[in-house]
């Protein structure tokens, strides 16, 4: 389970730190691709596998499976940890998520994000201005 926020940097060659505490469940590979709100959606394999395999199962005549199988699956790239629990990040990721050297990197459960450090500080102070209404909503679903 991925859990907390963790600033990390990332050097002149692309390449992040994962957060120690992380890499013990990443080491056997992992999947980085575009996420929503942009920023970057990092997955173990398996965890991979089983989002894959749900957008796989979308009926491709509707726009929006498309677009987002799209997004998911054409901006994916398998990378692997170096020794010193490092990813290289590929340009096309980094552009997409506008990720500058200063990045945060969130645990959500099943999956890690990785935003640059303003707009986290940006995104982080709008959700929790609207904490209130967010939780009014997730009421209504049981939370």
């Amino acid at each position: 389970m991925f859990i907390g926020e963790y600033s990390h940097n990332i050097d002149d060659k692309g390449r992040l730190a994962v957060p120690k505490k992380f890499q013990e469940d990443l080491k056997a590979g992992l999947v980085v691709t575009k996420g929503l709100d942009n920023c970057l959606w990092v997955y173990t394999y398996e965890s991979w596998r089983e989002l894959a395999t749900k957008l796989s199962k979308l009926p491709i005549s509707s726009t929006n499976n498309r677009a987002f199988s799209r997004l998911m699956l054409a901006g994916a790239m398998d990378v692997s940890l170096d020794k010193q629990g490092r990813v290289v990040l590929p340009d096309y990721l980094r552009d997409y998520a506008k990720l500058g050297k200063k990045v945060i990197v969130t645990g959500l459960y099943d999956r890690l994000e990785i935003w640059d450090e303003v707009s986290w500080k940006a995104y982080k102070e709008r959700t929790e201005a609207e904490s209130g209404e967010i939780a009014e909503q997730l009421a209504d679903l049981g939370v």
